[in-house]
């Protein structure tokens, strides 16, 4: 199984940004712990705050399955919406927090619609559900 994370604009700066809301694992101790705990996945991980090469790598991905926090471009780009339907991988979307009980632009997700599910709110947790619901 080969599973390709994709996080979005300013999740290079977790365990610094906000720790109040994000928490302080870094992205590279959230990556760590998949490869820790799913053994026999093959990630690919990527991070970016540009929303085309997150569209490139949703489109040219070789992957199963795709985990995505698009981060603050899940309310605003239809693009990786688009992007996301015109695939057959599955992808899952994934919140550190709460998008919900957060700020009201922040309470719709663009990208929910065209995945296979959302998971929210548990914090690092949610990459380790979104990896066991794709396997």
């Amino acid at each position: 199984m080969r599973i390709l994370v994709i996080n979005g604009p300013n999740m290079n700066l977790l365990g610094s940004r906000q720790p109040e809301i994000y928490g302080s694992a870094t992205l590279a101790d959230i990556e760590a712990n998949l490869v820790a705990s799913f053994p026999d996945v093959d990630f690919a991980f990527i991070q970016s705050n540009y929303e085309g090469a997150i569209i490139d790598a949703i489109q040219t991905t070789d992957a199963d399955a795709i985990v995505l926090n698009a981060a603050a471009y899940t309310h605003t780009s239809l693009a990786i919406a688009d992007a996301v339907a015109a695939v057959d991988t599955p992808v899952i979307e994934v919140h550190l927090s709460n998008i919900y009980a957060r700020e009201e632009i922040r309470r719709r997700s663009l990208i929910a619609p065209v995945c296979r599910g959302s998971i929210c709110g548990f914090g690092p947790k949610v990459y380790e559900l979104a990896v066991a619901a794709c396997l």
